[in-house]
Order: C-alpha cells, then sequence, then structure tokens
C-alpha cells in the first residue's frame, strides 16, 4: 500500500470539494478556485471532511497514481487556503529588478533588459531591487515561473552572479591562479 496515498486529505473549514464526472476535481476556497482533471483509474471519494484516494488494483500503473493522485489534491487544498511562493535573489553588480503593473523587468548585464509578463493566476513581488517573490495559488505554475525567471541568468559557481532561489546553495570553484 501506498505510504502517501493512504492518507486521507483533510478539507478545512471554508473550503469547498466537488468531484465531477471523469475525476474533474473543483477546489473552492479563500484565496480562488482551482480545477484539475486527475485519472480516471483512480477511485477518489470525499466523506465527512476529507477526501480519500483508493486504487482499483496493484498495477504498477495503478501504484504510480496513488500517491501522485493523493499529493496533487493535497496540494490543490493548500494553494487555495495559505497558497504558494519562492523567492529569488539577484546577486552580481549592476544586476536588478523592477515592477511596472504586470511587466517585471530584469537588468541582468545583457545589451537589453529582459522583459517578462506575470502568467494568469500568478504574481510577482519585487523587494528592493535584488529580491523577486513569485506567489500564486497553483503549485505548478508557480514553480515554473520561478525557474523561467531563473533561466533568464542562472548562477555562475566562480562569482555567485546571476539569479538563485533563496534557499538554494551555489557550489563555488576555485578561478585560475597566476603562472609564476
Amino acid at each position: 500500500m501506498s505510504r502517501i496515498g493512504k492518507l486521507p486529505v483533510a478539507v478545512p473549514a471554508g473550503v469547498e470539494v466537488k468531484l465531477g464526472e471523469e475525476n474533474l476535481l473543483t477546489i473552492k476556497g479563500p484565496k480562488g478556485t482551482l480545477e484539475r482533471k486527475l485519472s480516471a483509474d483512480m477511485n477518489i471519494a470525499v466523506e465527512a471532511g476529507q477526501i480519500v484516494v483508493t486504487r482499483p488494483s496493484d498495477l504498477k500503473k495503478h501504484r504510480a497514481l496513488h500517491g501522485l493522485t493523493r499529493t496533487l489534491i493535497y496540494n490543490m487544498v493548500v494553494g487555495v487556503t495559505e497558497g504558494y511562493e519562492k523567492t529569488l535573489e539577484i546577486n552580481g553588480v549592476g544586476y536588478r529588478a523592477a515592477k511596472s503593473g504586470k511587466k517585471l523587468t530584469l537588468t541582468l548585464g545583457y545589451s537589453h533588459p529582459v522583459e517578462m509578463e506575470d502568467p494568469a493566476g500568478i504574481e510577482t513581488i519585487v523587494e528592493g531591487t535584488n529580491k523577486i517573490i513569485v506567489k500564486g495559488i497553483d503549485k505548478e505554475k508557480v514553480g515554473q515561473f520561478a525557474a523561467e525567471i531563473r533561466t533568464k541568468r542562472p548562477p555562475e559557481p566562480y562569482k555567485g552572479k546571476g539569479i538563485k532561489y533563496s534557499d538554494e546553495h551555489i557550489r563555488r570553484k576555485v578561478g585560475k591562479t597566476g603562472k609564476k
């Protein structure tokens, strides 16, 4: 039995869960509404303030989907109640971020500023000039947009310049040594 899959997902007060046909799950909470079509193979039941996921058989495919389905539902419940956020830091001389409306402008040492538009359901906040916070209710979208921002100038190992996650550790390398 899946250790994660067999755990029921608690539905907090103020969260409305609706299970449609073909496992179309709609979760409505104080921060917004999320909708996701989950695998039709899994049996999802909403009972007594919790969501229970069961699998029809012990096939490898069903075992793999069991924990995944439960985790996706849990992430949706947490998203509509608390939301998700990722923090990025910009390191480097002259590297900075600015925000105007829904447009994030990054100055990253290129000949032109890099402009990015906030996707639907995602909000970016710039603190100072070197800290970007990506917020939203969908964990997948928040992580994806944060990763897209990071790819504009990934951190390099010699000086540590670039965009990195705040909890990420950059392994530093020793530079060249002079010839004597």
